[in-house]
């Protein structure tokens, strides 16, 4: 997951950088600073990979057409 991808989940879900921190246990902080492209540490990545995960978001990879994310179907 890369950072344009999490701004996407966040979007899709229609969730603040508060309400992903709340879901993930990863502060709001380091959430925004990952937004804007600082580097992280994977276990955090992958923390807010699965809280999203379990909002209802897959996650695309890149496949030529460029990363992203959809909603999954419920």
């Amino acid at each position: 997951m890369n950072a344009d991808q999490l701004r996407m989940a966040r979007a899709a879900l229609r969730w603040s950088v508060r309400d992903l921190a709340e879901k993930s246990g990863i502060t709001a902080n380091t959430i925004s600073r990952i937004e804007n492209g600082s580097d992280t540490r994977t276990s955090t990545v992958e923390a807010l990979k699965r809280a999203l995960e379990e909002g209802g978001v897959t996650f695309i990879p890149e496949n030529g057409g460029g990363a992203g994310v959809r909603l999954a179907c419920r």
